[in-house]
């Protein structure tokens, strides 16, 4: 899938898996705070640090900065980490036009899940702080063994909605979100500055350039850019 921001666009689905940092909720000052602190800590630079941390799991992100690191020590800082920005939610907003998408969601029983690199107790945190309701399904860290890009929240965010993957249309904001929902065989509409130049399938800026059309029989269109 070529990355393009061209809009309008309109893209048929029977479901919708919705990533929750930079997608529905802004928590950069959250996940900047916490990972400057790490990078100051171990004399790592720290906008390097933020270009690998965003979209994956604390302990995949250690993993890759730290490759000869037991990942018990990964696994370690991760729960810390976790806790920390769980009791954290200074910041923490939804991005513009969040609230009413995912109203128009719920009000017209579209199919959709929260599939996030956050565990339960983080995404719930969030999405609390940020007014916004928690979709009834979700996939969090708990629910998987491989974090993004590794495509397995999205193939079971699929499964747990009874929808084949190539019906399913992915918001992402992140170059590892997006790679694994190509990877799930999904299209991705990217959200915001990070989700450009990664294989979207169309960007925006943020999601009040997205109009969801319910057309009956369990289909939607989106209409990206065309509100």
């Amino acid at each position: 899938m070529s990355a393009t921001p061209t809009v309008p666009t309109v893209l048929k689905a029977r479901a919708l898996l919705l990533d929750m940092d930079g997608t529905l909720v802004n928590s950069d000052a959250v996940v900047e705070r916490i990972w400057r602190r790490w990078a100051a800590a171990h004399g790592f630079d720290a906008e390097y640090v933020l270009s690998v941390a965003h979209g994956r799991q604390a302990h995949a992100t250690l993993a890759e900065l730290l490759p000869e690191r037991p990942m018990e020590e990964n696994y370690a800082d991760n729960a810390r980490m976790l806790a920390e920005e769980t009791s954290d939610v200074e910041g923490v907003v939804a991005v513009p036009g969040a609230p009413r998408f995912l109203e128009s969601l719920v009000a017209g029983g579209v199919a959709h899940a929260l599939v996030t690199s956050a565990d339960l107790a983080l995404s719930t945190a969030r999405m609390g702080a940020a007014g916004l309701a928690y979709p009834a399904v979700r996939v969090t860290a708990e629910n998987v063994g491989a974090s993004k890009p590794d495509p397995e929240g999205f193939l079971k965010g699929a499964a747990e909605l009874g929808v084949d993957p190539a019906d399913c249309v992915v918001f992402e904001d992140s170059g590892a979100g997006i790679a694994a929902g190509c990877s799930a065989g999904m299209r991705v509409v990217g959200v915001g500055p990070r989700a450009l130049g990664h294989g979207a399938t169309v960007c925006v800026p943020d999601l009040s350039g997205v109009r969801v059309e319910v057309l009956g029989r369990g289909e939607v269109a989106l209409h990206v850019g065309d509100v």
